[in-house]
């Protein structure tokens, strides 16, 4: 189960950070392969690995396929007689699924030092993000389809919603130092870089301690696979454009062509008989 977590969050790893030059990540297990450098990726690697576990197991709860939990039974019963509805049918238990990812997640963060702290924070601004994204859902309940009670239950918002918000956190990533204690020199609490004072981030901000590096070239060292033979869009202005997204070396040019039967009809008695039809194709790489 806790494998089926990260790769529902892998999948959604498509959207962001969407058609930008930066790197691509494959993420086969929590974030122990994610990039070495403290940069803005990372930070939302680590946001979305958190966020994914935690939504797999409260979906994998609510659907009745783990033993050990099930549906939020805080949630059963309670009657609000303000505004007519009761809580009934299955509420997603967040709280567990997010516990988990906690205790999951967070566990390899042992090391006292800065990227400690920057990952804890992402990790819980990823499932922050995805508990305030809870969904109520209510049916009505009275004579000729009236609806003279409520029953209400929460539900888990899709996953993609929550890639699509961390997309916008992943580019207004906050950037941070560490405050150190005085006497220990461990690093105690991060605070947004060249800020007044000690201003902390916010809860569901992304922040990041390292600028991120050239994700032009290929460097093994940060961990970016570089842009060449990257596909890219010839005649796209925005960043997944071969002009940026070639980081200016150009592209190269691929001339295929696509062959399938096509018009197929049956002839008694008894085949069936084909056009062969063909398509003249190009894709661009980077070079």
């Amino acid at each position: 189960m806790r494998d089926q977590g990260v790769r529902m969050e892998t999948g959604e790893q498509l959207i962001p950070p969407g058609g930008r030059r930066g790197p691509r990540f494959k993420i086969m297990c929590p974030p122990s392969v994610s990039p070495l450098t403290g940069s803005r990726e990372a930070a939302f690697t680590y946001a979305i690995t958190a966020a994914g576990v935690a939504h797999a197991i409260t979906a994998a709860c609510s659907q009745g396929n783990l033993s050990h939990c099930g549906c939020d039974r805080e949630k059963q019963g309670y009657y609000n007689q303000e505004e007519g509805w009761k809580w009934g049918g299955c509420s997603a238990d967040i709280k567990y699924g997010i516990d988990f990812s906690r205790r999951f997640v967070d566990a390899r963060e042992i090391k006292k030092n800065a990227r400690r702290l920057m990952n804890l924070h992402n990790n819980e601004a990823g499932r922050k993000v995805l508990e305030e994204r809870m969904k109520l859902e209510c049916k009505c309940h009275g004579v000729s389809g009236s609806c003279t009670t409520k029953t209400c239950w929460t539900t888990l918002p899709k996953f993609r919603e929550i890639g699509y918000i961390l997309k916008d956190k992943y580019n207004k990533a906050v950037h941070v130092e560490v405050v150190r204690a005085s006497r220990l020199r461990q690093p105690t609490f991060l605070k947004v870089k060249k800020s007044q004072g000690y201003r902390k981030p916010m809860d569901t901000d992304l922040v990041y301690i390292e600028r991120s590096p050239n994700y032009c070239e290929e460097d093994a060292t940060t961990g970016s696979v570089g842009t060449q033979g990257r596909l890219c869009n010839r005649t796209s202005p925005h960043t997944d454009g071969c002009d940026l997204m070639c980081c200016g070396r150009g592209y190269n040019t691929h001339q295929y062509t696509k062959v399938w039967q096509c018009n197929c009809k049956f002839q008694w008695c008894c085949f069936v008989k084909c056009n062969t039809c063909s398509e003249r194709t190009e894709v661009f790489t980077c070079k």
